[in-house]
């Protein structure tokens, strides 16, 4: 082992706002012991207490680290985002300390798909507008105004 390195059982890792539970079972079959998750995202002196001591740092979208909470996180080596984005987090103040930051930027992509093409399909049918003739009481049995996809283009563009 490299002397300035740590043994496992000293890294601290946090992970916050219910980062997934196989990414605490991955850390723990790589031999690291010391991670301390909470289902909640912290902030002002809650964060800059349980940041103080941890190594990696493991947030979603909701916990903001700027430049005060990096200062309080001396031991801090990166900040993984288990999201799409890094608006959450300061880089400017991340970068003067040398901290790198790593995203999931295409963890949902099939998600947004899915969900564009299952949009599509309920426009194409009408659904939206008989739910709500539905929730007035009235039950519009007629197919008038709905659509198939067969035969149809569909371009997904992001």
């Amino acid at each position: 082992m490299n002397p300035k390195s740590l043994e496992k059982r000293k890294i601290k890792f946090l992970l916050l706002e219910g980062v997934h539970q196989s990414a605490i079972e991955t850390l723990k079959r790589s031999g690291y012991e010391n991670i301390e998750a909470l289902k909640t995202s912290l902030e002002g002196d809650d964060l800059a207490v349980k940041i103080a001591d941890a190594h990696f740092v493991g947030i979603r979208s909701r916990t903001q680290l700027d430049g005060s909470v990096f200062a309080a996180a001396k031991k801090l080596q990166a900040v993984g985002c288990f999201c799409i984005g890094t608006n959450q987090v300061d880089l400017d103040a991340a970068l003067i300390r040398g901290i790198p930051i790593f995203n999931a930027p295409f963890s949902n992509t099939r998600s947004v798909a899915e969900l564009v093409i299952g949009q599509s399909i309920l426009l194409l049918r009408g659904i939206p507008e008989k739910n709500a003739l539905l929730h007035r009481g009235v039950w519009q049995k007629a197919a008038k105004g709905s659509f198939e996809t067969r035969g149809k283009k569909l371009g997904i563009v992001g």
